[in-house]
């Protein structure tokens, strides 16, 4: 399996070239039989659904569930959460609380670990700048798991220059 993580704050000229990149990234990297698996939501998770769709790779959506049922996701997510349910192959419940930073973080651990690959859009910040990105790859560089980075000079996050990892 393909964990995709990266930047929750891409911007939305971003988040089009991204389609794009990432549908090239899987068939590069994507051996036969190969599954992406994403937490579910707005932005990143989104693109990444729509790119697997169009490369033929299956995808995975991940919900939030708190005690084996279904966690309702923040209202702003839930579109996109309908859409990622309709591309995806299978889906997965996962216990973590999805307003919850800390708890997103620890649930993408989890992912990353279960994984063989992790597709990174990261721009190269440092831990502590409005996300966990470093420490997701570090994490997943000392897991052993295969890391790829995905970031181009053309995107953009809101507020923040690009930057190169």
């Amino acid at each position: 399996m393909i964990a995709v993580v990266g930047h929750s704050d891409l911007t939305a000229p971003t988040l089009k070239l991204l389609q794009d990149d990432v549908r090239e990234t899987l068939r590069r990297i994507a051996p036969p039989g190969a599954t992406v698996v994403v937490r579910a939501g707005r932005g990143l998770p989104l693109a990444v659904g729509r790119a697997a769709r169009r490369s033929g790779v299956p995808m995975v959506a991940v919900l939030p569930a708190q005690e084996s049922e279904p966690a309702l996701l923040p209202e702003a997510d839930r579109a996109a959460a309908g859409e990622l349910l309709y591309l995806s192959a299978h889906v997965r419940l996962m216990a973590y609380d999805p307003a919850d930073p800390v708890e997103c973080v620890a649930a993408d651990e989890r992912l990353i670990a279960s994984c063989a690959t992790l597709l990174a859009v990261w721009d190269g910040s440092p831990d502590g700048e409005r996300d966990a990105m470093a420490h997701l790859v570090r994490y997943a560089r000392l897991q052993g798991v295969t890391t790829e980075v995905l970031w181009s000079p053309e995107y953009a996050r809101e507020g923040t220059p690009t930057r190169s990892p």
